[in-house]
């Protein structure tokens, strides 16, 4: 069984935020000032590597104003019904 967060839905909410960051022309940098944490961090969470709780998701998706709950469709359309946690 594949580990979670290497799964097509990880790599769905990763690229989701990437894709929102950039569309409303904002760098990592940016980003970090907006939601007061190191540019680093959010670099970790684009690629996957720091996986973000439920909290951090409605955050990163208002700094980036776009509406959790529209975020949570678009990704959730990636997680397979029949996955196991």
């Amino acid at each position: 069984m594949p580990r979670t967060i290497h799964t097509e839905g990880q790599r769905a909410l990763c690229e989701t935020i990437t894709a929102a960051r950039r569309d409303r022309g904002l760098t990592q940098a940016d980003l970090a000032l907006k939601l007061r944490c190191q540019q680093s961090l959010i670099a970790r969470i684009e690629s996957g590597e720091r996986r973000i709780d439920v909290l951090e998701f409605i955050k990163i998706f208002r700094a980036l104003d776009m509406s959790p709950a529209e975020a949570l469709r678009r990704i959730s359309a990636h997680v397979p019904a029949d996955q196991g946690i």
